[in-house]
């Protein structure tokens, strides 16, 4: 457990991976700093955590409210899934985050992706292997991860990127609940890609706790770093078991039967693309779930130990318990993976 002079700064608390974040550090015993544009019904009451409502037009005001935080997480997303949202909002935000971190001369911690990669990403993902994006997203992301270089180089700032796949869990808003077992209460499940094609997926209570175990080094860690969370190598086959479980014990599936399986329909998302951009964001993507692609972690081992690892079968129930769909999931103790 941290002391109460460790302080943490969370830049867009209320989302899925911000609210992950400032849990994990609540419960890691750190005082908490939730910023939030406004007040949000079921936010965490925890003692440890106190609330700033704002929003980032004021990065100064911001900065001088968090006095004390040795660590800024930057958790904020655009609006929407769109290109256009993105190339509006991404860069704003990430400059904010950079103006308070350096002002409070913080570590700022930000989520990465394995957009960067690109459709030609090899098998297996290292920090140092060469980014070629393919969609507007990526570049995107390249060039986030630059202004944080940048800032390095300009003032010192000190930044940790950690990279990790596909988000399921804490709320709404992944694939677990719009595509893989949207209608799971009806014995089906939806796969976006094969069923034999493993690639990178992020349990985001994982994922918040290895951003708090990163943050406890904050004395020590210098420069723009990247390290990259392994999580779950996860194909459909994967997926389809472990909701076929659930499935069974929540009643939804009859003992001997199997779950229909529903592939995505790519051709119908391409052809309305053409009308909504968040389909068309949706459909450049395709390539991320027919791409086998894992995270190596080598480099997170050695500055944590083994990394905080919930089994799927555990993960998977308590994503369906955070979306209100199941009743009877407790809380998995997480084990640890190298």
């Amino acid at each position: 457990m941290n002391t109460p002079e460790q302080t943490v700064l969370i830049l867009g608390a209320t989302g899925r991976f911000g609210a992950a974040a400032t849990r994990a550090f609540a419960a890691a015993g750190w005082r908490v700093l939730a910023q939030r544009r406004q007040p949000r019904a079921g936010a965490s009451a925890a003692a440890n955590v106190h609330w700033l409502d704002a929003d980032l037009s004021d990065p100064a005001a911001l900065a001088a409210r968090a006095a004390g935080a040795q660590v800024v997480v930057h958790a904020m997303n655009p609006a929407a899934y769109t290109d256009a949202a993105w190339r509006a909002e991404t860069a704003g935000m990430m400059r904010a985050a950079i103006d308070i971190g350096t002002r409070l001369g913080a570590l700022l911690l930000f989520p990465g992706n394995v957009y960067n990669f690109g459709a030609g990403m090899p098998a297996l993902l290292q920090e140092g292997t060469p980014q070629r994006p393919t969609t507007v997203k990526g570049q995107l992301r390249v060039e986030l991860e630059a202004l944080l270089a940048q800032a390095h180089a300009a003032t010192g700032l000190r930044s940790v990127v950690i990279r990790a796949g596909d988000f399921f869990g804490s709320g709404h808003g992944s694939l677990l609940d719009l595509v893989l077992a949207k209608d799971l209460r009806r014995g089906r499940v939806g796969l976006p890609g094969a069923r034999d094609v493993a690639t990178a997926w992020a349990y985001l209570p994982d994922l918040a706790r290895t951003f708090e175990r990163v943050a406890q080094q904050h004395a020590r860690l210098e420069g723009a770093q990247v390290f990259h969370f392994s999580g779950h190598a996860l194909n459909g086959q994967d997926w389809c078991e472990a909701l076929a479980a659930i499935a069974r014990e929540a009643g939804w599936l009859r003992p001997g039967k199997e779950l229909k399986v529903a592939p995505l329909p790519w051709g119908l998302i391409r052809a309305g693309g053409l009308l909504l951009p968040s389909w068309a964001s949706l459909a450049q993507m395709r390539y991320l779930w027919t791409t086998p692609h894992r995270l190596a972690n080598d480099r997170l081992t050695a500055l944590i130990g083994p990394e905080p690892h919930t089994p799927l079968p555990q993960a998977a129930r308590q994503a369906l318990k955070d979306l209100g769909w199941l009743a009877d999931a407790t809380p998995p103790k997480p084990a640890f993976a190298h």
